[in-house]
């Protein structure tokens, strides 16, 4: 699809890191789902996120989600208009097509919990009245996984609600070199155009909703998700919206490698980055770390057999 092409030519222009880390948010917005980057500090998060908006003419807002963030300063507040007498509503940050949430877990679970409704339902709730959320609408998230004091652990619920979550992981060092000779974040970043509209990211997911998953395919998705349910290393398997999160990103990605139909080989690829987050090991009950669900699930994708 030509206009994923753009979007990809011109997010790797300032952001040198992983070039599957591009595909896989790329995947998450035509998913219409919402992405988690979890990664040490400095490897680019916030470079990759702020390059996806600035390549989408529409609207863009980044939150600082600090401990002393309020649900009302993401969601907005009513304001008293002495003219008119009435209670006249501003909206937040939340109201923008793609919402950079920045360190999610450092804020506390219940501005955290002001994000859920956002992100499940694609409306607001605030002073008993609904406003709905104009597409296309994504949160990326960012949070650093081995920064513990002052932060809060999102609910297993809320990490649900992420389609993905990418590990960026370091540049190699000629990428690396290219980032300390040219500093995109500097100069490039801010002089990045927009190479597609709302619109026109709106037709890309609903021709995702249109991309053919065989029945076959299905099946393959069940097994992989029965096994994490039976597996004797996992206190938790995987939900039924887990499901059809792996689902939608299958064929989020056949579309993303320019086919109007899944493979088995998209399931595969989607498998850690969709399902990891979704599952709890019994280490991880025993020692308190997240120990082994990439591992775990790789094991399982050996065992559970591919359809033709």
């Amino acid at each position: 699809m030509e206009v994923i092409d753009r979007l990809r030519e011109n997010i790797s222009r300032v952001y040198m890191g992983n070039p599957q880390a591009v595909d896989l948010v790329l995947v998450g917005l035509l998913a219409r789902g919402h992405v988690l980057i979890e990664d040490v500090p400095g490897v680019g998060k916030t470079v990759l996120a702020k390059a996806l908006a600035r390549s989408i003419d529409c609207r863009f807002s980044r939150i600082q989600l600090t401990p002393d963030l309020l649900p009302s300063d993401l969601l907005g507040v009513s304001i008293y208009n002495q003219q008119t007498q009435a209670f006249d509503f501003k909206p937040g940050p939340i109201f923008a097509n793609i919402v950079l949430a920045d360190e999610i877990n450092r804020t506390t679970p219940r501005t955290q919990s002001a994000l859920l409704e956002a992100m499940a339902e694609e409306q607001v709730s605030c002073d008993n009245q609904t406003f709905a959320l104009k597409r296309p609408f994504m949160v990326i998230a960012t949070q650093n996984p081995f920064e513990f004091e002052g932060t809060y652990h999102l609910p297993e619920n809320q990490f649900d609600r992420f389609i993905l979550r990418i590990d960026l992981g370091y540049p190699d060092r000629s990428n690396e070199h290219k980032v300390l000779t040219t500093q995109p974040s500097r100069g490039a970043l801010q002089h990045l155009e927009p190479v597609a509209t709302a619109e026109q990211i709106i037709a890309a997911q609903d021709a995702v909703v249109d991309t053919k998953i065989d029945s076959s395919i299905i099946d393959y998705i069940l097994d992989i998700v029965a096994q994490t349910r039976a597996n004797e290393q996992l206190h938790l398997g995987v939900s039924t919206r887990g499901a059809l999160a792996l689902s939608s990103a299958a064929q989020a990605y056949a579309v993303l490698c320019g086919r109007n139909y899944v493979i088995p080989d998209d399931v595969k690829q989607l498998v850690v980055p969709v399902l990891a987050h979704r599952i709890i090991s019994k280490s991880y009950l025993n020692d308190g770390e997240m120990h082994g669900t990439a591992r775990i699930l790789n094991q399982i994708l050996e065992s559970v057999a591919a359809p033709n």
